[in-house]
């Protein structure tokens, strides 16, 4: 991978991959949910929309996609809490026309009020859609209740409310507060043209910097609680849906290759301990797992499981065992041996795509001042000890830090209270 900026200072990643005619071309805004105000909630997302609703260049949504489709590319957005990436994945010998798309979608859309009004429509579909799925759902409550008073538990999308009553000004005010060179990386990941970095340079190296500090309401610290808070959803399902959550950590702290390597082996995979006491051995849930999401100034490890409500304390003394087993006694030698090879397996495979390396540059780009390779951080992974699993094991499993969600029957709530209320 190589490094440079351009003359407005936007930090660019090349890595040139062998073997492939394919190139992926990312662009990240350092621009999320977290940054919003209450009455602006969704609309980072809503800026993400409508990139592809008609540029100067391409004056229409149908433009757009006729152009892109026309040579054969992959191309999406996305928005999380904390940043928003474009791309364009196609064809080495289009790079060009990538690049200046790009550009003219993020620097020259159009936002013309007609196609904005209907995609508000969309996007509140999109939240119905998200509502309506208890898998995902469970965790958007988890981390309201996690993040409760701080933007970083809000809805990406925002709120039906939200996205009829924000303005046209607003939403283009937002943009243009943080579309700017200092919050953006572009990461080329694939069949690396030679002159890439110069067709970055006619345009996204004319992007002005305004130089005014943006920053977000840092979330500050866990609360202790001397019972659990429960986020609790009624909903009439055929399964009832879990989530306990515990304080995790930022970006930057050393130990994220020891968060991942105590996440997977407790339930990342199908051979992990959730997985195996709950599911294989319990026949209590078909889907359990624990996950970690990190973010500038802290992080959430997540539990999640889709269960029978009437087995729901069985399977809550099945992962509290797993749980203090593991702050007791820490994992085997086996089970990190195994832990390490699944992730530097599961690394490898997935940095063949050249979209999964540009994201990988992209993202890092704009939360860390030196970036290390994805074969950097297998070596991290590798260099974890059983006893760095335990201590944060101890650090983090705290159940007087833990907050719950809960998605079914309201006649469940007594029982998820009760049974989460309790304290060893």
């Amino acid at each position: 991978m190589i490094e440079s900026k351009l003359k407005n200072n936007i930090r660019v990643f090349t890595d040139p991959v062998e073997g492939t005619s394919a190139v992926t071309i990312l662009v990240m805004v350092k621009l999320g949910s977290r940054y919003e105000t209450p009455q602006l909630s969704g609309a980072s997302h809503f800026i993400e929309h409508m990139m592809f609703k008609g540029t100067k260049h391409l004056p229409t949504p149908m433009d757009v996609a006729r152009s892109l489709d026309a040579i054969g590319a992959d191309y999406n957005a996305y928005t999380s809490k904390e940043y928003t990436g474009y791309y364009i994945k196609c064809d080495a010998a289009h790079a060009k026309f990538a690049v200046d798309t790009l550009y003219d979608m993020t620097f020259e859309s159009v936002y013309n009020e007609e196609e904005m009004n209907r995609e508000r429509g969309v996007i509140i579909e999109e939240i119905n859609m998200y509502e309506d799925t208890p898998v995902r759902h469970i965790e958007d409550l988890l981390e309201e209740e996690m993040f409760r008073g701080n933007s970083l538990g809000w809805e990406i999308a925002g709120s039906a409310e939200t996205m009829k009553t924000m303005a046209r000004g607003e939403v283009m005010a937002l943009r243009d507060r943080f579309y700017v060179p200092s919050r953006i990386s572009i990461a080329v990941a694939g069949n690396v043209t030679s002159n890439v970095v110069a067709w970055l340079e006619q345009t996204f190296g004319h992007v002005q910097d305004h130089g005014e500090p943006l920053t977000f309401d840092a979330f500050g610290s866990f609360p202790s609680h001397e019972t659990s808070p429960v986020r609790m959803q009624h909903k009439k399902t055929e399964q009832a849906h879990l989530g306990l959550g515990f304080p995790g950590i930022a970006y930057t702290d050393e130990r994220l290759a020891t968060m991942k390597v105590m996440t997977t082996l407790l339930g990342g995979n199908m051979s992990s301990r959730l997985f195996m006491s709950v599911r294989e051995k319990g026949g209590l849930a078909y889907r359990i797992r624990s996950d970690h999401s990190e973010y500038e100034d802290t992080g959430i490890v997540a539990i999640l499981a889709g269960l029978n409500g009437p087995k729901l304390r069985e399977a809550v003394e099945r992962i509290f065992i797993e749980l203090e087993d593991l702050k007791a006694n820490g994992p085997t030698e086996e089970e990190m041996d195994r832990t390490k090879e699944y992730l530097r397996g599961q690394m490898l495979l997935a940095i063949e795509d050249s979209s999964v390396r540009a994201q990988w540059y992209g993202q890092r780009g704009l939360f860390y001042k030196t970036v290390v390779s994805p074969e950097e951080r297998i070596t991290a992974y590798r260099s974890v000890t059983r006893e760095e699993v335990q201590s944060l094991a101890q650090d983090t499993f705290d159940k007087n830090r833990m907050v719950v969600s809960y998605i079914g029957a309201a006649e469940d709530e007594h029982a998820v209270r009760t049974t989460l209320s309790v304290r060893n």
